[in-house]
């Protein structure tokens, strides 16, 4: 760790919040500030790296939840079938991650994380150096390799249906395996398709790698959700290792729309895919 190690400070989550695990705090360069009891140091460093490229990530996907000038970024969420991963600012250029099990109090760690941030206060002056370009760099990586297009497979008209009854929902997309998109809302340009789908992709993996974080190695990732203030994002698998990525309005009950997502959404295209795999086989 640090000389300004902050770790003492961090152990006040689970101490106070039953069910919380671990807590770290992070520079937005990855560079690890402080850890609660019981990790070694190479877990920190590892989430560390991921928590700082999930955060980047996150802020690129604004444009997914909406055009809003002065939205910002509030908190990132991601669960897995064995406990939750949360990620906040801590003041500048720093975060705070802390893992919980599945049936913590969502309220209750949430409300200590921010209580924390308020104590550490002045204790974190820690400038970002993160490359704000680098997610657009990886889009146009994705959009080379799909020859300008948006992408074969599912048609747009079919994504619009599919979130035509799901209350809130503003932009949709759908990504093949390898990140590129198979289709998307026709609220959006291509150009923000590629983009967001380069993040998503990133996203996605970055949420993976914070598996052990959570408790246990390679569990089930279920949903990442990130918070802005002007809306919200959901990325949920699809089905064939295909991803579907979802923006909804800040109004929204994220609970109904996480339901839908997953007992409507994703087993109506994961029906058309299967069939579509199906005809090209013929």
């Amino acid at each position: 760790m640090t000389t300004d190690d902050l770790s003492w400070m961090l152990q006040d989550i689970v101490d106070n919040v039953p069910k919380a695990l671990h807590t770290v705090l992070l520079s937005a360069d990855g560079i690890p500030r402080g850890a609660s009891d019981g990790m070694d140091r190479r877990a920190v460093e590892t989430i560390s790296a991921a928590m700082s490229g999930m955060q980047s990530l996150s802020r690129a996907a604004a444009k997914f939840a909406g055009m809003e000038p002065e939205a910002t970024w509030e908190q990132t969420i991601i669960e897995f079938s064995h406990g939750w991963v949360f990620l906040i600012g801590a003041g500048q250029g720093a975060y705070l991650a802390a893992a919980a099990e599945p049936d913590v109090d969502m309220g209750a760690i949430s409300f200590r994380m921010h209580r924390l941030v308020a104590r550490l206060g002045t204790n974190l002056t820690t400038p970002p150096r993160v490359k704000a370009d680098a997610w657009a760099e990886q889009a146009d990586r994705a959009r080379e390799r799909a020859g300008g297009g948006a992408g074969a497979g599912i048609a747009i008209a079919d994504l619009d249906a599919a979130f035509g009854d799901v209350r809130g929902a503003r932009n949709a997309v759908l990504l093949r395996s390898d990140g590129l998109p198979r289709g998307a809302t026709t609220s959006m340009s291509r150009d923000l398709v590629d983009t967001i789908s380069a993040a998503m992709q990133g996203l996605h993996a970055y949420s993976r790698a914070t598996s052990r974080f959570a408790g246990v190695q390679d569990a089930r990732w279920r949903q990442t959700v990130i918070e802005f203030s002007h809306g919200w994002v959901f990325l949920v698998p699809a089905g064939g290792g295909s991803l579907l990525a979802a923006a909804a309005e800040p109004e929204t009950d994220i609970a109904k729309f996480a339901t839908q997502l997953h007992e409507d959404v994703v087993p109506r295209l994961s029906t058309h895919l299967a069939a579509s795999k199906e005809a090209s086989r013929r």
